[in-house]
């Protein structure tokens, strides 16, 4: 199922963090901010500092709880982005996700798994460059509502033994790839409430290519990235993009007994993914995920997909170092 990640950290696999598609694919991360922090003072600067005519009247301890809220702010308050940096300089977080989903996509065999969670980032103004989950990349803010992102990520291929029950016995595992993504967000107001988005992935030629389009909403007041998000993404794919995960070959029919299928490019899926993120400690964030995903009519179809939709379920908890 698409991660978007839009997307949720990749954290677990793939927990928020950006839009794709395949696999655990779903992450559309596309952060864009500018005055949105700046790095968290020292207690010698906040007790030190003179305070300026515009501030005579606001108490020095004031001063600098305004300015660690401030510090506090994540590149963009959505908790689908993930900011672990506190506004400058490094963020770890590791920690375990726990996900139920589909054993491969259009499959109606769901398992329960547990996977290792987490991002090491680096954060210069409004630059920040990750690794998360599969993906390595750099994600910035432009004048205020522009989230731009671009990196690189892995890319599993579907493996005869992704079935327990023998459904894809005989035919041939696809490779896997190293693939590249372009994704951007623009935020329709000023506190990131409502956005649109999207996101371009592409590889070799037997990968091909999915583009994403997403639109979300994020609920309450935080703009630490904590809070509740939703959002509904459409997915469109090229031919060998969508035939990698439901086509059939002549050589897969001979040896599987499935029948040969060749899918077209255009539409593939539409869904909606919920995220709710979580600080229970200074250090310790929870972060939980939901989602469906409905395949078009041609992909039901397929003798790969044993249905047209899936649904996922995934909670993690990281702890911020």
């Amino acid at each position: 199922m698409l991660k978007i990640a839009l997307g949720a950290l990749a954290l677990t696999a793939a927990t928020p963090t950006a839009l794709a598609g395949g696999g655990t694919v779903h992450d559309l991360t596309v952060p864009s901010l500018a005055s949105y922090l700046s790095p968290k003072p020292s207690r010698a600067s906040t007790s030190t500092a003179p305070v300026s005519r515009e501030n005579a009247s606001v108490p020095p301890t004031a001063q600098g709880a305004a300015a660690e809220e401030r510090s506090d702010r994540a590149l963009v308050p959505l908790p689908s982005i993930f900011d672990f940096t506190g506004g400058e300089g490094w963020g770890i977080a590791l920690g375990v996700g726990l996900e139920y989903e589909a054993a491969y996509d259009g499959s109606d065999e769901y398992e329960l798994e547990v996977d290792p969670a987490g991002a090491i980032q680096w954060r210069t103004g409004n630059n920040l460059f990750f690794f998360e989950g599969t993906e390595l990349g750099w994600r910035g803010l432009f004048d205020e509502r522009w989230l731009i992102q671009v990196g690189t990520r892995y890319e599993s291929g579907l493996d005869p033994s992704d079935s327990e029950e023998g459904h894809l016995d005989g035919i041939a595992k696809r490779d896997s790839h190293l693939v590249g993504f372009v994704e951007a967000r623009y935020a329709l107001d000023d506190a990131w409430r409502n956005w649109i988005g999207g996101r371009v992935l592409a590889g070799e030629s037997d990968f091909g290519a999915l583009g994403v389009l997403a639109a979300g909403h994020r609920f309450g007041d935080q703009t630490d990235g904590q809070g509740t998000e939703i959002y509904a993404f459409t997915t469109l794919g090229d031919s060998a993009f969508i035939n990698k995960d439901f086509g059939v070959t002549a050589q897969d029919a001979a040896a599987s007994g499935l029948a040969e299928t060749k899918l077209d490019s255009g539409y593939r899926s539409f869904g909606m993914q919920a995220i709710y993120r979580r600080q229970l400690t200074d250090n310790l964030q929870l972060i939980t995920q939901a989602g469906f995903e409905l395949y078009s009519s041609d992909i039901g179809d397929s003798p790969i997909a044993r249905d047209d939709y899936e649904a996922e379920l995934a909670l993690a908890a990281v702890w911020r170092f």
